[in-house]
């Protein structure tokens, strides 16, 4: 059995963790000879699976009607706070996504809070709940990792480093991570991200003067590669994660896996996501006040550890990868 995996990722915006989700896709269906992968233009196989929702979806999908599956890393609610007049696209949105969810014949969604955004839009497709995957393996630290991670970013030995990773936008609680660098000075704050949606980012004037105006201790690195990343993660001490809205975030996971704590923004998808405890802030005085302990006191760090690195049992990639073949077989003989 051949499987057909699309992103237009690969031509459009790489920095995202769309892109991330769709290479693992890929890896993961190769760990194994139970199938062959062929992706975006290398031609065609059984089933077609695609990660994104462009037009280059509703052409590669051409033939494969009752073969078609669609990841769905986007809802509705992702506009709000990433584009600019959200609220009169909004309707729009919501109808485009309605048309990519049909176009499908099974959509995966990655969260409980996607399946329930899915079902709202009316959308008349099948629905399969499977989580992204994650190689712990991958983002294991090394002192390797954290020594180039740091002459990376400029960073000495002796810095307790704050990492921030997602696009450059109002959605992903940029400018409260900015709040929190500003109340503690003596730590070092990095954001890795870029603008996948170049001017038409929301409140794009706003946040580049946020950033024009941080302190000393705050680095912005623009859109970084996925390779890069591993030696980022290591560099770092800890994560926060203060995003408004997420369906199924692979950044903080990773950071997981790389043995460091998160701490998210305590919203309503979390509760319904994670099946074991995760550390959470409701608000930027919050966060200022975990942020700071978790300097200051090694025990809640460590503690910390223990509690983010407890989130990866639910996305053990075997388990996922049963289910996408199963649902693969299933497809294919329909």
């Amino acid at each position: 059995m051949k499987i057909h995996v699309v992103s237009e990722t690969s031509f459009l915006v790489r920095g995202t963790g769309v892109h991330t989700a769709f290479l693992d896709h890929i890896r993961l269906l190769k760990e194994k000879d139970d199938v062959s992968v062929v992706v975006n233009g290398q031609g065609k196989g059984d089933v077609f699976h695609s990660h994104t929702y462009f037009l280059y979806y509703f052409w590669k999908g051409i033939g494969y009607k009752g073969r078609r599956v669609f990841t769905a890393h986007v809802i509705p609610e992702s506009a709000k706070g990433s584009l600019p007049c959200w609220k009169l696209l909004y309707p729009f949105v919501k109808w485009g996504l309605k048309k990519v969810y049909e176009y499908a014949d099974v959509c995966i969604a990655i969260s409980p809070m996607v399946e329930k955004a899915i079902r709202e839009t009316g959308a008349v497709t099948c629905i399969e709940r499977i989580g992204n995957p994650v190689y712990p393996e991958i983002w294991k630290r090394t002192e390797e990792k954290r020594r180039e991670g740091r002459k990376k970013l400029g960073l000495s030995e002796s810095d307790f480093v704050v990492l921030g990773v997602g696009q450059i936008q109002k959605r992903k609680g940029v400018e409260d991570f900015l709040d929190v660098a500003a109340a503690i000075p003596d730590a070092r704050f990095v954001w890795v991200g870029g603008r996948p949606f170049g001017p038409l980012t929301e409140g794009i004037i706003r946040l580049n003067e946020r950033f024009r105006k941080a302190g000393p201790n705050v680095i912005r690195t623009g859109q970084l590669t996925l390779d890069d990343m591993p030696a980022i993660y290591a560099a770092s001490d800890l994560m926060l994660f203060p995003s408004w809205q997420e369906n199924c975030p692979l950044s903080p996971i990773e950071a997981a896996a790389c043995g460091m704590p998160v701490i998210f923004r305590d919203i309503a998808e979390y509760k319904l996501l994670y099946e074991n405890p995760y550390l959470k802030a409701g608000s930027t005085k919050e966060f200022i006040e975990l942020t700071s302990r978790m300097i200051s006191d090694p025990e809640y760090f460590s503690m910390g550890k223990e509690i983010s690195a407890r989130l990866l049992y639910q996305f053990d990639k075997d388990e996922i990868r049963r289910r996408l073949i199963a649902l693969y077989n299933r497809l294919s003989v329909s």
